[in-house]
């Protein structure tokens, strides 16, 4: 997965040592975008954890370790009440600890 995000078609015609260079600058390039996902993530998780002790749901802690250790969580898989999970995931929201990643009204999916 690191090369492909790197790698141009005319890359894969390449043969020998310029198909190797190739590679070698698609996984530098790759891996620099990597490592800015991974810092912008690890702080994203760091806030989350400094919002925890304002929420005052009953099961928030429970909720926010679901959020850091899940790519993406429905309301309904929080360990509340619904209407809960749901003013839980908005209040997130607002406080900017989580993002709606889905964009629908319907069927809304949260992450850090």
């Amino acid at each position: 997965p690191l090369l492909a995000a790197g790698l141009k078609r005319a890359d894969l015609r390449k043969h020998g040592d310029d198909l190797r260079l190739a590679c070698h600058r698609a996984l530098i390039s790759s891996v620099i975008e990597a490592v800015r996902q991974a810092a912008d993530l690890a702080r994203r998780a760091a806030y989350l954890r400094a919002v925890a002790p304002k929420l005052r749901a009953k099961g928030a802690g429970d909720a926010v370790e679901m959020f850091l250790t899940r790519d993406a969580v429905a309301p309904s898989a929080l360990p509340l009440p619904d209407r809960a999970a749901r003013r839980l995931c908005d209040r997130l929201v607002d406080l900017g600890a989580v993002r709606e990643l889905t964009g629908r009204d319907t069927f809304r999916l949260y992450g850090v």
